[in-house]
């Protein structure tokens, strides 16, 4: 009686196991256009002295100072915005003729990034930054603070997809879809951008007024993009 039951048991689960071999695979995306909230600005204060490195030094840290002190008071670290400082270099700078090198001159550089969800203000800040002797605006990024989110969002109605047609691929086939074999998946986003719709170099010799007005940032569409690729066993 225990070999009839060992041997039933052992044909059951050799009868499940073959009825799982088959498989479909299915893929499917989504996407979707959404206005950033959040914008991080890098901005350069770049000095330079033919003598005298501490000169060169000296300047940028009074025009540093100020500039920090300006961005801390336009932005809202209560809404999770900051200035940090993200590098510092000092070097001498040569010239080269005839093989030789030559001495030219001492460049300090500061370099910081405002972050900031207050997107409306990007154009006073690069304004105010310039005002006060930042030399280069190098960067402006403009990102979703919401991106897991809306990430997992898309993910589930990707997923879903799959599974819809992994269904109907099945009962096309005389199939039925019984478990999830496996699935892969991933989430980027389209780089956004930003056009300074004004020669800033020129908008510093502009008085800081309301009739100069700030320069217009064209912030686009952040597009988020979803794949999922999925394996359902079928019987």
């Amino acid at each position: 009686m225990k070999k009839i039951l060992i041997a039933l048991c052992c044909l059951l689960f050799s009868t499940a196991v073959f009825a799982e071999t088959g498989y479909i695979t299915s893929t499917a995306s989504a996407n979707k256009e959404i206005s950033p909230d959040t914008v991080e600005i890098s901005i350069a204060v770049v000095t330079y002295d033919n003598k005298s490195m501490q000169k060169a030094t000296l300047e940028n840290k009074e025009l540093s100072d100020k500039l920090y002190t300006a961005m801390q008071s336009m932005i809202n670290p209560n809404n999770g915005d900051y200035v940090k400082t993200t590098d510092f270099s000092a070097q001498p700078i040569y010239t080269y003729s005839s093989n030789k090198r030559n001495f030219d001159k001492y460049e300090v550089s500061n370099r910081i990034i405002v972050h900031t969800k207050s997107i409306d203000k990007a154009g006073d800040i690069i304004d105010k930054a310039i005002l006060l002797g930042a030399t280069n605006i190098d960067n402006l990024n403009f990102t979703l603070s919401s991106y897991e989110k809306e990430c997992d969002a898309l993910l589930t109605s990707a997923t879903q997809k799959t599974r819809a047609r992994a269904d109907i691929l099945a009962k096309a086939a005389g199939t039925t879809v019984t478990g999830v074999k496996s699935i892969s998946a991933n989430c980027s986003t389209s780089s956004v951008t930003p056009r300074i719709m004004y020669n800033m170099m020129a908008k510093s010799a502009v008085a800081d007024s309301e009739a100069a007005g700030s320069t217009p940032i064209s912030t686009g569409l952040v597009r988020l993009y979803v794949n999922v690729n999925a394996n359902y066993f079928v019987k």
